[in-house]
Protein backbone atom coordinates (compact mmCIF):
# COMPACT_ATOMS: atom_id res chain seq x y z
CA UNK A 1 0.00 0.00 0.00
CA UNK A 2 0.82 3.68 -0.54
CA UNK A 3 1.93 5.63 2.38
CA UNK A 4 1.25 9.40 2.61
CA UNK A 5 2.69 12.11 4.93
CA UNK A 6 0.83 15.31 5.10
CA UNK A 7 3.11 18.61 5.90
CA UNK A 8 2.81 22.34 5.62
CA UNK A 9 0.01 23.33 8.44
CA UNK A 10 0.08 25.78 11.16
CA UNK A 11 -1.32 28.96 12.57
CA UNK A 12 -2.23 31.57 9.94
CA UNK A 13 -4.28 34.72 10.15
CA UNK A 14 -7.91 35.40 8.62
CA UNK A 15 -7.38 35.78 4.48
CA UNK A 16 -4.16 34.26 4.71
CA UNK A 17 -2.61 31.33 2.68
CA UNK A 18 -1.16 27.66 3.15
CA UNK A 19 0.29 24.87 1.10
CA UNK A 20 0.26 21.34 2.26
CA UNK A 21 1.77 18.80 0.60
CA UNK A 22 1.06 15.26 0.55
CA UNK A 23 4.09 13.35 -0.06
CA UNK A 24 3.76 9.17 -0.87
CA UNK A 25 6.36 6.31 -0.81
CA UNK A 26 5.77 2.54 -1.76
CA UNK A 27 4.27 3.46 -4.80
CA UNK A 28 3.68 5.92 -7.58
CA UNK A 29 0.76 8.77 -6.44
CA UNK A 30 -0.26 9.22 -10.08
CA UNK A 31 -1.99 6.23 -10.98
CA UNK A 32 -4.43 7.10 -7.95
CA UNK A 33 -7.30 9.53 -6.99
CA UNK A 34 -6.07 11.59 -3.98
CA UNK A 35 -8.46 13.65 -1.81
CA UNK A 36 -8.11 16.06 0.65
CA UNK A 37 -10.36 15.66 3.33
CA UNK A 38 -10.39 17.59 6.90
CA UNK A 39 -12.08 17.04 10.42
CA UNK A 40 -12.96 19.72 12.65
CA UNK A 41 -13.61 19.08 16.52
CA UNK A 42 -17.14 17.60 17.37
CA UNK A 43 -17.42 17.57 13.13
CA UNK A 44 -17.73 14.22 10.49
CA UNK A 45 -14.51 14.12 8.26
CA UNK A 46 -15.34 16.53 5.58
CA UNK A 47 -14.30 15.76 1.82
CA UNK A 48 -12.29 19.34 0.58
CA UNK A 49 -10.82 18.42 -3.07
CA UNK A 50 -9.86 15.71 -5.33
CA UNK A 51 -7.52 15.19 -8.23
CA UNK A 52 -8.21 11.62 -10.25
CA UNK A 53 -5.72 10.11 -11.70
CA UNK A 54 -6.25 11.69 -15.08
CA UNK A 55 -6.23 15.04 -13.99
CA UNK A 56 -10.04 15.85 -13.22
CA UNK A 57 -10.08 18.14 -9.91
CA UNK A 58 -13.07 18.87 -7.85
CA UNK A 59 -13.91 20.57 -5.07
CA UNK A 60 -16.75 21.01 -1.89
CA UNK A 61 -18.54 24.47 -2.24
CA UNK A 62 -16.85 25.51 1.16
CA UNK A 63 -13.98 26.06 -0.54
CA UNK A 64 -14.44 26.42 -4.26
CA UNK A 65 -12.63 29.17 -5.70
CA UNK A 66 -10.57 29.64 -2.75
CA UNK A 67 -8.50 26.06 -2.73
CA UNK A 68 -6.56 24.05 -5.57
CA UNK A 69 -5.94 20.86 -5.76
CA UNK A 70 -2.55 19.74 -7.79
CA UNK A 71 0.60 17.14 -8.09
CA UNK A 72 4.09 16.91 -9.00
CA UNK A 73 4.52 13.58 -10.59
CA UNK A 74 7.83 14.15 -10.47
CA UNK A 75 8.35 14.63 -6.60
CA UNK A 76 5.22 11.87 -5.77
CA UNK A 77 3.67 14.85 -4.29
CA UNK A 78 -0.26 16.54 -4.40
CA UNK A 79 -1.02 19.57 -2.43
CA UNK A 80 -3.48 21.91 -1.76
CA UNK A 81 -3.03 25.23 -1.93
CA UNK A 82 -5.21 27.10 0.47
CA UNK A 83 -6.08 30.57 -0.07
CA UNK A 84 -8.47 33.24 2.04
CA UNK A 85 -8.45 31.03 4.69
CA UNK A 86 -11.62 31.55 6.96
CA UNK A 87 -11.48 30.41 10.44
CA UNK A 88 -13.84 27.65 9.49
CA UNK A 89 -11.68 26.12 7.78
CA UNK A 90 -9.37 24.72 11.11
CA UNK A 91 -9.06 21.72 11.34
CA UNK A 92 -6.84 18.27 10.97
CA UNK A 93 -6.53 17.80 7.40
CA UNK A 94 -5.74 14.36 5.88
CA UNK A 95 -4.90 13.38 1.98
CA UNK A 96 -6.53 10.10 0.89
CA UNK A 97 -5.08 7.69 -2.02
CA UNK A 98 -7.38 5.87 -3.58
CA UNK A 99 -7.00 2.95 -6.40
CA UNK A 100 -10.19 0.67 -7.01
CA UNK A 101 -11.73 -0.11 -4.01
CA UNK A 102 -8.83 0.20 -1.67
CA UNK A 103 -7.55 3.72 0.17
CA UNK A 104 -4.98 4.93 2.33
CA UNK A 105 -5.04 7.92 4.59
CA UNK A 106 -1.95 10.11 5.99
CA UNK A 107 -1.83 11.26 9.91
CA UNK A 108 -3.27 14.30 9.26
CA UNK A 109 -1.89 17.88 9.43
CA UNK A 110 -3.14 20.56 11.39
CA UNK A 111 -4.73 23.99 10.07
CA UNK A 112 -5.70 26.55 12.27
CA UNK A 113 -7.02 30.10 11.14
CA UNK A 114 -7.06 32.38 13.87
CA UNK A 115 -6.51 36.38 14.82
Amino acid sequence: QVQLVESGGGLVQPGGSLRLSCAASGSILSIYDVGWYRQAPGKQREWVAAITSGGRTNYANSVKGRFTISRDNAKNTVYLQMNSLKPEDTAVYYCNAAQGVRSSWGQGTQVTVSS
